[in-house]
């Protein structure tokens, strides 16, 4: 092997390095093996990565069975629901940057032979990933694994339950006691959230796209599985150490298109989008906001999943794992099997050890889909040149046409609808909370709970420059390009203004003439930033459109 490592750590002018090194308690014998960063984002704010300072031990433990040496460092996590609808949300999406970042500083420091990375928080699975594929060095991802649901009057509930039974209780249809006993009892322990929200869809994308050893993400954090999956991981890593596998390798064209798929037919997160998107521009991998389209439209929803359907990851666990799921997609045709995976075997050949549960109702037959095509679609029109995207599982409604109700931020649109003033009918529309307008294109769940827990998830519809929470559902439409910051067309649309999403037509337009539109875009002025300092200025200079991405490494 040839180890970049031995660049620090071996000959004569390295004395002092290995001074250091001893110093904490690696030997020269240590030294001489490939030394693998643990690249850990605990964080003691949320229960989403909790566990995961224990699960680096046990990833350790596998490295040095291995044969290598692990030397662990920490990142960061931003919890997306414990920050939902304050300016502390701004600071999510900015934290996959800076993920991103500093695994890529401190592998490139230290000159790791390989890394691998433990995610749990939505961020931090991609953020891992973009590092990984900037890098391209060996690496793995080990997902930490979801939470347990919770349980409230003889029912499983989530944190979805939570965000729509404060809607409920602004409207009077529950009590604020019981909002406070689904409060008490939607996350009973440690682990990311529990339906096929962003994380759990982010992991899921990891086992199909192959950075992920497959069957290492479906366990709970709470599982003693996580363990052994875990020091699996530590063996993984050395195999493709030792095999110079590295993650361009892996991350093909077609294994992003497996990634889509697998998004469309669990009903998956939005925010999927975005960030397969940024990792192909990490990658260098030809990947449009379009290809979601064409790949959506001929993968099947079989698996039923919360935050549209029924059942959650502890659910899809006790069904089999993401193997079944992955077994399902290959069998079916919509997924390439012989696509390698970080194993050195292809995903088709992993899926074949897959162990189906008789019996179980998550994962649907091939000839039982949920749904003919997957649960994204991709919009264009004049109030979205660059595109959008909407979630379609969960619900059957194609068309809506309504009044515009123009929010400036989200604060503003959450307090119309949690004081009725929002009606059936109606387009809510949230600008200037895109990437550069928010800065940080925040997750509007606490909008999109409340306006379904207020019994108007049927018949009102949310357009926003922003993004939504994996855990929304609904007839909701989310990152519109250009947005309102930059002068997209979306700054130009007023209260009252006629808005029409119509998905079979692929299209979002507001019925105003074009030079109507042109006349008010030539008077419009965009507002003043709202940070003129620090990271969140600092992002706003670098950040590009959703529509790429959202990512702020551009090629320059």
């Amino acid at each position: 092997m040839k180890l970049q490592s031995y660049t620090i750590t071996q000959g004569r002018d390295r004395a002092p390095a290995r001074s250091y090194l001893k110093a904490i308690g690696y030997t020269d014998e240590d030294l001489k093996k490939p030394i693998i960063g643990i690249a850990n984002t605990w964080i003691g704010t949320m229960p989403c990565n909790f566990l995961l300072r224990d699960l680096a031990q046990d990833v350790a433990q596998g490295i040095r069975e291995a044969g290598g040496t692990p030397m662990e460092f920490n990142t960061i996590a931003i919890s997306d629901g414990i920050t939902m609808g304050t300016e502390g949300m701004k600071t999510s999406l900015v934290s996959r940057e800076v993920i991103a970042d500093s695994i890529e500083l401190v592998t490139r420091g230290h000159m790791f032979d390989g890394v691998v990375a433990l995610v749990a928080c939505d961020k931090t699975i991609p953020g891992a990933a973009m590092a990984l594929l900037r890098m391209n060095i060996p690496g793995v991802i080990l997902y930490g694994g979801s939470i347990l649901p919770g349980r409230y009057r003889d029912r499983d509930i989530t944190i979805q339950d939570v965000f729509e039974a404060v809607g409920a209780c602004a409207a009077g249809k529950i009590t604020e006691q019981e909002l406070r006993e689904i409060e008490d009892a939607a996350c009973p322990g440690a682990g990311a959230c529990g339906g096929q929200f962003t994380a759990n869809t982010m992991a899921t994308v990891m086992e199909f796209i192959g950075l992920s050893p497959l069957g290492t993400a479906a366990s709970p954090q709470v599982d003693p599985l996580k363990k052994d999956a875990a020091r699996y991981c530590g063996r993984v890593i050395l195999n493709a150490v030792r095999n110079n596998l590295r993650p361009r390798d892996i991350c093909t064209r077609q294994a992003f298109e497996n990634a889509i798929a697998c998004v469309a037919g669990t009903g998956g997160s939005t925010n999927a989008v975005l960030h397969l998107l940024a990792m192909a521009r990490e990658g260098g991998v030809e990947l449009k906001i379009d290809d979601f389209q064409a790949i959506s439209n001929r993968t099947p929803i079989y698996v039923d999943l919360k935050p549209g359907g029924k059942y959650v990851a502890l659910d899809v666990h006790q069904a089999g794992g993401i193997p079944v799921i992955v077994k399902r997609l290959i069998d079916g045709g919509y997924v390439d099997g012989k696509q390698l995976t970080v194993t050195g075997r292809t995903l088709g050949q992993e899926a074949a050890q897959a162990n189906e549960t008789p019996g179980q109702q998550v994962i649907h037959p091939l000839d039982q889909p949920l749904k003919p095509s997957g649960g994204l679609a991709i919009l264009r029109g004049n109030l979205a040149p660059e595109g959008c995207v909407i979630k379609l599982s969960g619900h059957n409604r194609k068309k809506h046409t309504g009044p515009a109700r123009v929010f400036e931020r989200e604060e503003d649109a959450m307090a119309a609808v949690t004081a009725g003033q929002i009606h059936a009918g109606d387009v809510v529309v949230i600008r200037y909370e895109g990437p550069k307008g928010g800065p940080g294109m925040r997750e509007m769940l606490g909008v999109t709970g409340a306006i379904v827990g207020r019994g108007l998830g049927d018949s009102v519809a949310l357009v926003t420059d922003g993004r939504f929470s994996g855990a929304t559902h609904g007839f909701m439409v989310a990152h519109v390009a250009p947005e309102a910051v930059v002068g997209g067309p979306i700054a130009a649309l007023q209260e009252g203004d006629p808005v029409t999403i119509d998905v079979e037509a692929g299209e979002m337009n507001m019925e105003v003439a074009p030079e109507v539109i042109a006349e008010r875009l030539r008077a419009w002025t965009p507002p003043p930033p709202r940070y003129r300092s620090g990271v969140m200025a600092k992002y706003v200079k670098l950040v590009g459109s959703a529509s790429e991405g959202a990512i702020t490494s551009q090629v320059f």
